[in-house]
This record gives structure tokens, C-alpha cells and sequence, in this order.
């Protein structure tokens, strides 16, 4: 037992300095990419060392986390990979001159209601996804975009927490019988919209000015042959994603899985005869994947795994329970908890320390969960699914969001948490 607890402490120590490491990326010049990787590796085999139980136990334990990041990781790379898709085409063209304006400030709360309310029906990582390429197209360079990224994640973050398919910790909450769909929306949605909307007008008073209108009269580019029809199926499929869920019960990611299949059969059944549009076919399009940001998605999820099977979050849940006691003050450490360790096996542990018949089916504590574990987040750039995808597309690092964004961010979480618990 004293050794099994030593290398508890050790793996904590390893975990804390690579952590530490990935956010002084671009002091030390190292990949966080491959910082990430080895700290999954040793964090692992630091948890294996260390573990009394059978090799097989521990085995099982690190099938079981791989089984979850996969689906993930599967569910990204089919994403970007539609994206990417529709990108090539140009299909983007054929709707971003209707978010055509020159005015930041008008730019910044475009962006940021159409990827709050996108979220709600897709989910946080591919309404990320999306809006990305598309702030690619309005403001070409990447200093220019930095805010708009940073702001896109907040308000998909936001969004997703008020619907039962916007957020992985939703759904959970939701297919466990915590919380219903009417319920969720019904008072989630004014305290995560009260928690974008501090931030938004914080920098919409800070935001001077116009953009070039070189920088983003791109109407007169030509279109792709097919590019209408890829950018609207491309659409439709990622709206079928929360449907094919619905409908069938199986994981998100088979649903991005069967869309990007349909599109891979569209895309040859329409180029298959052109020799000179093999840039248009899925092929050449898994080529220009960022597969470095997707193997950083895999490590830093398989090292918070690996503190997750030693228990430690479940004690931590469970010494709140003790000695805080107070349920508002739990949700909301619980989502401050969540900018820093993902928030799945946090709601995952809250999930098993509360029994559903003591605490029933749409209580405070359940939907306060719903609403801190989704928006907390993205106090740091880390604490999503949605802001390590962002780390990968647009390589913003660690400290310059927390110093630019994160403390508004964080006064946001707390407005929209204070709402709930004394006027929602």
C-alpha cells in the first residue's frame, strides 16, 4: 500500500511538470505534441508499476480509457476531415459573404451567437472545428484571429451546455437519468448565455476599429466544381450526427464515421473520371490533416486517464462531499476543477458519488452540474475537448489565453452560476 501511494505521488509530480512543460511550449521550444505523448506513456507506466492489482486488471483499466479517447480521436479526425473537405471545394464561399462585415466588434458577436447556438445542436468540438475554417476564410491572418478563436471556444463551450447533445458531459448526465431535455434547457440556457455574454461585451468595448476590406473580399474566388452540393451534404451530415445518435443509440463518432463515408462516396462518385481533381477526393484530403494536433488530443487525454484510475478524482469528489456539503459551491469548484482536468471523469465521479434516490432526476445539483462542467471549461485553454482542438488548428498557447482571456472568462462562469442558484 505505502509503495502503491508513492508512485500515486509520483505520478502526480510527472503529471504536474508535463502539464507544466506543455504550457511553456514556446519558452523550452519543445512540441507540446510530444510532450503529451511521452507524459501519457510515463504516466501510464508509472500507474502500472505501482498498481497491486493483476496486470490484467490494470490492462483492462487502460483499455477501457482508450476505448473512450478513441471514440473521440475518431470523431475528430472524421470531422476535420469533412471540413477539410468542404474547404478545399471552397464551399465556404458559397455563405461567408453573409458574415461579411468589416466592423470587428459586429464580427465578434456573429461569430460568437452562431457558434453558441451551432453548438446546442451539434456539439462544442465540431461547432470548433467549423467556425475555425471559417474565421480562416474571414481574417486571413492568424494575430488578427486570435480573440475570435479564443471567443469561439467560450461561446461553443456555453452552448453546449444547454442541450442534452452539445457537450459529452451533457449527454452523459443525460443518458444517465440525471437531468431530461425540457428541464436542461429550460434553465441552463440564460446562465450559459449570461457567461459568453460578460466576455463578449468586455472585449466588444476593447475591439477598435475595421478590417482591411482586402483582407476579406474573397467573394470573387471561383468555386470548386461541386462545391454547392459538398457544402450543403457536408452540413446536412454534421446535422445528422446528433440525429443518427438519437435514433440509433450508438456514439457520436459512428455517426461522423457514416457521414464522412457518404461524403467519401459523393465526392468519388462526382470526381472519379477527372484526373485533374484527385485534390478533391478524400485521399488527398486525409494528406492535409494536422495529424500532430489529434496525437495531442490522444496524450494529454490518456495522462488524465491515468490520474483518473488512481482514484484520486473520486476522493477529491468525495472529501467536497464531506466538507463542503453546500451543492452550488460544489458545481461550481467542480467546474473551476474542470479548466484543469477533464471535465468527463469529474462528472463521471460526481455521477457515482450521488445516489439518483437521493438526488433525483432534474435537482440543482444536476442541472448546476450540466451548466458548470460545460462552461467551465473555458476558463483555460485546456479544459476542453473544444480548446485542445484549438490548440492544434490555431497553435495559441497556454499562457497567452489565460493572460488575454481567461480571467473574463472565468467572472462570466461565476455570473452565470450566481444567476442559476438566486433568479433562474
Amino acid at each position: 500500500m505505502e509503495i502503491f501511494t508513492l508512485s500515486h505521488n509520483f505520478l502526480i509530480v510527472v503529471f504536474l511538470i508535463g502539464y507544466l512543460a506543455i504550457i511553456l511550449e514556446f519558452i523550452i521550444r519543445v512540441n507540446k505534441t510530444a510532450i503529451a505523448l511521452f507524459l501519457a506513456v510515463l504516466c501510464w507506466l508509472i500507474y502500472f508499476v505501482g498498481d497491486p492489482q493483476p496486470l490484467n486488471t490494470s490492462l483492462a483499466f487502460l483499455e477501457a480509457h482508450l476505448s473512450s479517447v478513441s471514440q473521440i480521436l475518431f470523431f475528430l479526425l472524421g470531422a476535420m476531415t469533412l471540413v477539410e473537405l468542404i474547404d478545399s471545394h471552397k464551399g465556404f464561399n458559397t455563405f461567408i459573404h453573409y458574415l461579411h462585415t468589416r466592423s470587428k466588434r459586429k464580427m465578434l458577436w456573429l461569430i460568437c451567437f452562431l457558434s453558441f447556438f451551432l453548438s446546442s445542436v451539434l456539439d462544442n468540438l465540431t461547432t470548433t472545428i467549423l467556425m475555425i475554417s471559417i474565421l480562416r476564410k474571414l481574417i486571413p491572418h492568424r494575430s488578427e484571429r486570435f480573440l475570435f478563436s479564443c471567443m469561439v471556444i467560450v461561446a461553443a463551450n456555453a452552448g453546449g451546455a444547454w442541450t442534452p447533445i452539445g457537450d459529452v458531459t451533457t449527454t452523459m448526465l443525460w443518458i444517465g437519468g440525471q437531468i431530461t431535455t425540457i428541464k436542461v434547457i429550460g434553465e441552463i440556457f440564460f446562465p450559459s448565455l449570461i457567461s459568453l455574454l460578460f466576455p463578449l461585451l468586455i472585449y466588444t468595448f476593447s475591439l477598435k476599429g475595421k478590417f482591411p476590406k482586402a483582407e476579406i473580399d474573397f467573394r470573387d474566388e471561383s468555386l470548386e466544381p461541386g462545391a454547392h452540393l459538398v457544402f450543403f451534404s457536408g452540413i446536412v451530415l454534421f446535422l445528422f450526427v446528433p440525429l443518427f445518435k438519437y435514433l440509433t443509440g450508438l456514439p457520436p463518432f459512428m455517426g461522423m464515421l457514416i457521414s464522412l463515408a457518404i461524403m467519401w462516396l459523393i465526392t468519388d462518385i462526382m470526381h472519379h473520371k477527372y484526373e485533374q481533381r484527385k485534390h478533391l477526393r478524400i485521399p488527398y484530403i486525409l494528406t492535409k490533416i494536422d495529424v500532430s494536433s489529434i496525437l495531442f488530443f490522444l496524450g494529454i487525454l490518456l495522462s488524465i486517464d491515468a490520474i483518473e484510475s488512481t482514484g484520486l478524482l473520486g476522493a477529491v469528489a468525495g472529501w467536497m462531499d464531506r466538507f463542503i456539503k453546500n451543492e452550488s459551491i460544489i458545481a461550481t469548484v467542480i467546474g473551476l476543477v474542470s479548466a484543469i482536468i477533464d471535465n468527463v471523469p469529474l462528472v463521471a465521479a460526481t455521477m457515482g458519488m450521488y445516489d439518483l434516490q437521493n438526488v433525483p432526476t432534474d435537482s440543482p445539483l444536476w442541472l448546476m452540474i450540466a451548466y458548470a462542467a460545460g462552461t467551465g471549461g473555458s476558463i483555460l485553454v485546456m479544459g476542453s475537448s473544444a480548446g485542445v482542438a484549438l490548440m492544434g488548428l490555431e497553435k495559441i498557447d497556454f499562457l497567452s489565453y489565460f493572460k488575454k482571456v481567461s480571467l473574463p472568462v472565468f467572472i462570466g462562469y461565476i455570473l452565470g452560476m450566481l444567476f442559476y442558484v438566486y433568479i433562474g
